[in-house]
């Protein structure tokens, strides 16, 4: 309705603007505080044809808003700017853009080309003078009789008189106006109409210069103006209180959706079920994304509250430009995933382009706030709290490749994903690049490298260590295992070549005893060590046959003596990873193996 009242005031204004332009009655200006331009004046781009305008009498607007007239001369067009116009005495003073006003003027007078003359004082005033100063920069110049000058800035000494007029000039008296003089005009005559208060333009059916009066047409234009103000004023306001009505029951129906909302969520949440949610309530939820958690390579977290019990993070994806079935798949079987030991999926967004995953929220972020120097007592809580985390992370992984209806392979287990709650009980998250297979399935079809870097088994960069399988998760978790035990600088600040070289050398000689770099807090604490650090080079040898299934990493970790446990050997040694079998001598462990 807004759209429309603008177009009716648009088209009103469009005609009241086109009378004015002829013969409505109504003055023109060019700005605000030019002088009003009626007949026999009219701007250029006018109409003159009906009669509103007058040959000879065109003027323009300047982009300063200037009034200027153009005359015709011999020696080409002269602009003058029109500072003042009576209509009734039918003179005006004009001004030169250009500050050489007296030579136009001569120019003017010499070619008698123009409807305009010289408006001069009457016989018995003073004489005014043209001289002739071609070494100025304007050339002409005009003094009284008395040789009083009328323009400042040179010696009439050195200027010649020009003989050709000697004229008796009016000048402005308005203080804005010093350097300004009169042109005054004979035809058309209005003097009558303007005496009369009306308005002048030529005959219709007349001839030459005749011309007739009519009476101005103010009062019905603002009659006009008027009505159409209350019209539009009137419609504006009846289109706010729909608005504000609409408004109002918008949010009371809107109000009443979320609560039967939340109750249906409640219900869910406590019956385990998935919940999906649109655009606008994940706007809702995180305050329209007011705090930012992190951000990773599939998108940023997002910290949200569903009620004052429950807090969430929510995961907006990225890069979400199929039809979201396969999202929407995937979703469906995270979210039959219950686990202890793996974050929840308590709902999801799949709104036009909008994705969005919804976890629990847990305050102490992820493992790898965690994993510090043990002189750091704000953040290590101790070796035997490792091994119970590393066990918790093991079992998660179970979870995902024995016990769901789809096998799931998370190929990016790291410390960054993997969080721990108030009980430090770690979570598993982040399934932006999990794979979904058979439990019968052991081999993968993955088209690109995926994963952290530093914790891609080397399968997923080259088929020459093997077929990519559930293995890839064994070779990420055997990374994590040993950046726990280890005091190391971050993967990212060492090549990954680098560093698999130097820590794993480094974890060789701790085993040996030959490294005792690690500091052990209290009885007990070596046996740890040495077994995660078994189990970690276990699960990280370069083939995939070699690596224990989830299951045997299992039995290993909860062996109650290390002294059982073998070192593998050096994934680094050419010798050994020649060979594809196990040796003999670690058969004990009764590592389960995949054939791929």
């Amino acid at each position: 309705m807004v759209s429309c009242s603008n177009i009716m005031v648009v088209m009103i204004l469009v005609v009241v603007c086109n009378r004015v332009n002829c013969c409505s009655g109504k003055d023109s200006r060019c700005g605000r505080h030019g002088p009003k331009i009626r007949f026999p004046f009219h701007f250029k781009d006018s109409e003159t044809e009906d009669g509103c305008g007058y040959k000879g009498f065109g003027l323009t607007c300047s982009d300063t808003h200037k009034t200027l007239l153009e005359l015709p001369s011999h020696s080409g067009p002269i602009v003058l700017q029109v500072k003042t116009i009576n209509y009734q005495d039918q003179y005006i003073f004009v001004s030169d853009p250009g500050n050489c006003l007296p030579g136009k003027l001569l120019k003017l007078h010499q070619s008698q080309m123009s409807t305009f003359q010289l408006y001069k004082y009457p016989e018995d005033s003073s004489k005014s003078i043209f001289l002739n100063c071609s070494s100025l920069s304007c050339p002409v110049y005009v003094v009284d009789s008395g040789n009083s000058l009328l323009h400042s800035g040179f010696d009439p000494i050195l200027c010649t008189r020009t003989p050709d007029i000697i004229s008796s000039l009016r000048r402005s008296e308005d203080e804005d106006c010093d350097d300004c003089y009169g042109l005054t005009w004979s035809k058309p005559n209005c003097s009558m109409c303007e005496i009369q208060g009306k308005m002048c333009k030529l005959k219709n059916n007349g001839t030459g210069d005749e011309i007739e009066c009519f009476e101005r047409q103010h009062k019905p234009i603002k009659k006009i103006l008027l009505y159409v103000t209350v019209a539009i004023v009137g419609a504006i306001m009846v289109v706010l209180i729909l608005k504000t009505y609409l408004r109002l029951y918008n949010y009371f129906k809107t109000k009443g959706e979320d609560e039967a909302r939340i109750e249906k969520f409640l219900e869910d949440y406590r019956a385990l079920n998935l919940t999906r949610f649109s655009f606008v309530d994940i706007k809702r939820i995180t305050n329209n994304f007011r705090e930012e958690l992190g951000e990773g390579a599939h998108g940023a977290v997002f910290k949200g509250k569903l009620s004052n019990e429950i807090l969430v993070a929510v995961k907006m994806l990225k890069n979400t430009v199929d039809d979201g079935k396969e999202f929407i798949n995937e979703v469906k079987a995270m979210g039959k995933i219950h686990h202890i030991n793996v974050v929840r999926l308590i709902g999801f967004c799949a709104d036009g382009c909008y994705r969005a995953l919804v976890y629990n929220f847990f305050s102490n972020g992820s493992l790898q706030n965690f994993i510090t120097q043990p002189k750091n007592i704000n953040r290590f809580f101790g070796w035997e709290m490792l091994q119970q985390i590393a066990l918790g992370i093991a079992k998660g992984i179970e979870y995902l490749h024995t016990s769901c209806d789809q096998r799931i392979l998370h190929f990016d287990i790291n410390p960054h994903n993997v969080l721990l709650d108030d009980k430090l009980v770690p979570k598993i998250t982040d399934f932006g690049l999990a794979k979904l297979c058979s439990k019968t399935q052991s081999v993968v079809l993955v088209t690109a490298a995926r994963g952290t870097l530093g914790y891609i088994a080397p399968e997923v960069f080259s088929r020459n260590f093997g077929n990519v399988s559930y293995k890839a998760d064994i070779y990420s978790y055997g990374m994590l295992l040993l950046e726990m035990i280890g005091e190391r600088k971050s993967i990212s600040e060492l090549s990954e070549e680098n560093f698999k070289v130097l820590y794993l050398e480094w974890v060789h000689e701790f085993l040996e005893g030959r490294d005792m770099q690690l500091k052990i807090g209290k009885v007990g604490d070596d046996v740890i060590l040495k077994k995660l650090a078994i189990v970690g080079l276990w699960c990280i040898q370069w083939n995939p046959i070699n690596r224990p299934s989830i299951k045997g990493v299992l039995k290993m970790l909860e062996a109650q003596e290390e002294g059982n446990l073998i070192v593998p050997p050096n994934p680094f040694n050419s010798t050994i990873f020649k060979n594809s079998e196990i040796p003999k001598k670690y058969s004990i462990l009764e590592l389960e193996s995949i054939h791929e």
